[in-house]
């Protein structure tokens, strides 16, 4: 602490408020204190501060929601790998807010806690660097700006240009996008993939076939709606979360629309049992969650191990919805058979929220 003092120029109290995260601390000051870190080549004893305060021999793992069902398989497998060592997890969810995800970790990291797994929501994680130090980090499902650390992640980009050419192969040109906010890099670079297969074969991208502002099953159910309504609806949807195909599935089947084509990226619960069964590219998130613990009691044991990432497969699992071929377009059906039951209210909601795509 004395010698980063020295070298930053600054009281050993301010290095401590850095390392600390203390609010009150100005940006200039923190990034000259964190230029002195990295040039000191500063790392705690990680031992010796256990044998100074304790351990209590738990890891945290901070992801976007517990209840996605994404996460909550990754979460099971990483609580039973823990569990191997004698670990308990603890685990909280982190939202889409990059300052909650700042607010979570940061206490997570206080906590006295054996390693972290975290999911990068924001923008910017170099908030981590004096925590590299001290507590051992690997990142799942979207790896983080601004610092290195271990990765375990799906290579969304080639998953859904696969998804989007199975499509293609059944004949369907008018593909449409469904997916998150382009603000999560996962959705980024899933609608990057779709692109790329549609350019490889020579389809244009339609604009308004590209659905890329929906974070929740309500608002994936709205776009639907908004998607089928068009002069020219897509005969097919490729559908890049499983919370999207959540929203997708159910409308389809309201507007007895089950002739679209859809290819979901993640599984979800009831996939295989409906009629047509779901298409999914599945993204295996116990083997994620396995792999990204196991290299997390890795790096407990060595800090010192090169920065390693690791990109588990997406699985194509054809079960009827992504082989149906494309056909003449349902304009008419959709037009005549609404559910108006399931969708008289929700009718004009969709008119009152439509927007473009």
């Amino acid at each position: 602490m004395k010698d980063v003092a020295e070298r930053a120029g600054v009281s050993s109290k301010t290095v401590s408020r850095v390392y600390n995260n203390d609010p009150q601390v100005t940006d200039e000051t923190r990034q000259v204190v964190l230029d002195a870190f990295a040039s000191l080549g500063y790392r705690l004893n990680r031992a010796a501060r256990s044998l100074r305060v304790g351990g209590d021999h738990v890891i945290a793992m901070a992801v976007e929601s517990v209840a996605d069902p994404f996460f909550a398989a990754m979460t099971e497998a990483v609580e039973r790998t823990a569990l191997e060592r004698g670990l308990a997890v603890l685990v909280s969810s982190i939202g889409r807010d990059a300052e909650r995800e700042r607010q979570v970790i940061e206490g997570l990291t206080r906590r006295q806690i054996s390693g972290l797994l975290a999911v990068a929501v924001g923008q910017d994680q170099s908030y981590l660097a004096p925590q590299l130090a001290d507590t051992p980090m690997v990142f799942v499902d979207r790896g983080p700006v601004g610092v290195d650390t271990d990765t375990v992640l799906t290579d969304n980009f080639e998953a859904a240009a696969a998804g989007t050419r199975h499509l293609i192969s059944q004949g369907h040109r008018r593909i449409a996008f469904l997916g998150d906010s382009p603000d999560v890099s996962t959705t980024r670079e899933r609608l990057a993939g779709y692109r790329a297969a549609m350019e490889e074969a020579g389809l244009a991208v339609v604009s308004d076939l590209v659905a890329d502002g929906c974070p929740t099953e309500h608002e994936a159910a709205g776009m639907t709606g908004r998607l089928l309504e068009l002069r020219e609806p897509p005969t097919a949807v490729f559908s890049s979360n499983a919370r999207c195909s959540i929203g997708l599935v159910p409308t389809l089947h309201a507007w007895r629309r089950t002739d679209v084509a859809v290819v979901s990226f993640g599984d979800f619960p009831m996939a295989s049992t409906l009629v047509p069964g779901i298409t999914v590219l599945a993204q295996n998130p116990e083997r994620i969650g396995e792999v990204a613990a196991r290299r997390l009691l890795e790096r407990m044991d060595d800090p010192d191990l090169p920065v390693r990432r690791e990109v588990i497969p997406a699985e194509l699992i054809p079960r009827g919805s992504g082989e149906l071929p494309a056909g003449v377009s349902g304009r008419g059906v959709v037009g005549g058979s609404r559910n108006a039951g399931a969708h008289g209210a929700g009718g004009e909601r969709l008119k009152r929220g439509e927007r473009s795509a």
